[in-house]
């Protein structure tokens, strides 16, 4: 059965359908990335009452590992059986997964209910970028598509001073039950996530879905296992289990046997979770590499930056996160006017080049930053990063959507989503162990060879100076904060290599205009059909 036989598409829209299902999408997702960052300031606390300080990395580490696997899945499902059913589904699992968290008793219990919150998150991420692509045509996309990039660049700046706040102001008591700050955190995504499933049910149109088609489980499995090992081995690599050890080594082993059994099964699955011939089109890889590098090396800059502000510059923890949001306001306002002219011009190639540029020019600025340097100084270097970041984060998925057709719509969306997360984990952790390496060389230059030599003592360090909102400045010894700021320059350095690749890759993506209207029956490009296999209008 071809793909146009089993597309089905549904009544068009109207413009209030529109408006409601698009201010859901966005909370939806708001709330999802918001969980990847908000915790990282309550984690102080959490372990203080639960206990188990061994396994608080794990907090983390699941909801992006559940999140990451589920993304391709979720995305696939949503071609099948309709964008509204899996966005009901992931926000439900989001729901009961927050509220079993804000009720745990142990690290073990919260650790799980994560996993659950994650499983839900990996639906709103992907469900939130297609749900775009079902509503508007590839022309309209940008200016929505910018608003989603804003939104995401929001809550990946504002979660750690949400969290810091409500740990350090929330706690209540209520008929004499005491309840925790650190509650609030999860909890308060209940009445936004109740408010955007009322909206979804009530008001987003069935869309469309294709019917009769059988699920990829093989596939779906084997990518699940691959990425969690993957994911697994850069998150315990250096920290957990020395990079060496057979415990990494097996998991990328077990990784490097999943993907190419994986690949082997795609070949012939009649409903393949990611088809293969996606990876024929050029528009589709080239963004695809472009996107996962400038992730990488975008989260390899703001996952450490707040060490840097801390333990390189003796900056308080509440003041390291304000220091961060210049980068916010840079690229809600790049995002939305890259969104904007795209959708009015039809043309994205010279906004995405120009915010390469924009972020490379950012990075350059960072590496002449020592440790006697200013919030003012890093403020305002943050603001240029965060304009060169915005194209980037409305614009490499309306390009994608835009090479393959309607019916692929899901598939598409959540594979380049699905990249942009996995090119986010190797970031953090290349750019985490590099940074290590780095610090205990500069440590053992000035005679202190005994220093912190890993993220676990660095952390240790910032988190003995956490006390939230009102917190004095943290007391790094001299050398330590040397040592750190040099390390930091050579993050800088890498990272403005990564995204110069990146750039490489976005000269590489075809120029073609984008479609005006909706395409559902144009198969996916075969190898000699054209040279960039984008869809014309």
């Amino acid at each position: 059965m071809t793909d146009h036989a089993q597309y089905t598409a549904s009544r068009a829209p109207t413009a209030q359908e529109r408006r409601v299902t698009l201010l859901a999408v966005m909370i939806t997702l708001f709330l999802s990335a918001l969980d990847q960052t908000i915790t990282s300031t309550a984690m102080p606390r959490i372990v203080a009452e639960l206990k188990g300080l061994e396994l608080y990395p794990w907090v983390t580490t699941i909801y992006l590992l559940t999140s990451t696997v589920m993304v391709p899945i979720w995305g696939k499902l949503g071609d099948l059986y309709g964008r509204k059913a899996i966005m009901i589904a992931g926000i439900g699992l989001f729901l009961l997964g927050s509220w079993l968290c804000g009720l745990s008793q142990s690290m073990v219990e919260l650790i799980g209910f994560r996993g659950v919150q994650g499983l839900g998150g990996g639906a709103l991420f992907t469900g939130a970028f297609a749900v775009i692509g079902d509503l508007f045509p590839p022309r309209e996309r940008g200016k929505y598509a910018g608003l989603i990039g804003a939104v995401f660049g929001l809550s990946s700046v504002i979660g750690p001073v949400v969290g810091g706040f409500f740990t350090e102001h929330g706690t209540l008591d209520i008929s004499g039950v005491h309840i925790a700050g650190w509650r609030w955190v999860f909890y308060l995504n209940l009445p936004l996530a109740i408010l955007s499933l009322f909206m979804i049910i009530t008001k987003m149109p069935t869309l469309s879905a294709r019917r009769r088609a059988r699920i990829d489980i093989a596939g779906a499995a084997l990518i699940a296992i691959s990425v969690a090992s993957l994911m697994l081995a850069l998150s315990w690599g250096g920290h957990v289990h020395a990079w060496a050890s057979p415990t990494i080594v097996g998991l990328f082993a077990v990784f490097v046997l999943g993907l190419l059994t994986f690949l082997w099964v795609e070949r012939s699955a009649p409903e393949p979770v990611m088809p293969l011939a996606l990876f024929k089109i050029r528009a589709f890889w080239t963004t695809t590499i472009a996107s996962f590098l400038i992730a990488m090396s975008f989260m390899g800059v703001v996952t450490f930056l707040p060490l840097y502000l801390q333990l390189g510059l003796g900056v308080p923890a509440t003041q390291s996160g304000v220091a961060i949001l210049p980068m916010m306001a840079g690229l809600i306002i790049s995002s939305g006017l890259a969104g904007r002219m795209v959708s009015k011009t039809g043309h994205y190639k010279r906004y995405m080049i120009g915010g390469a540029v924009c972020l490379i020019t950012g990075i350059v600025l960072m590496t002449l930053l020592g440790n006697s340097a200013t919030v003012g100084q890093v403020a305002w270097r943050m603001f240029i990063f965060g304009l060169g970041l915005g194209p980037a984060q409305s614009l490499f998925s309306t390009v994608a959507q835009n090479s393959a057709p309607q019916g692929q719509l899901g598939v598409v969306t959540s594979a380049s989503q699905f990249f942009r997360q996995i090119g986010s984990t190797v970031g953090t952790a290349i750019f985490g162990a590099l940074l290590t390496a780095r610090l205990a060389g500069e440590m053992a230059v000035r005679g202190e060879g005994g220093g912190p030599a890993g993220l676990a003592q660095l952390q240790a360090i910032a988190l003995n100076h956490e006390t939230g909102v009102g917190a004095k400045a943290v007391v790094v010894d001299p050398v330590v904060r040397a040592a750190f700021a040099a390390s930091m320059t050579s993050l800088f350095q890498a990272a403005l290599v990564v995204v110069v690749l990146g750039l490489i890759a976005i000269i590489s993506i075809p120029h073609v205009e984008l479609r005006k209207h909706h395409v559902h029956a144009e198969p996916v490009a075969e190898p000699g059909e054209g040279t960039t296999g984008i869809i014309e209008a």
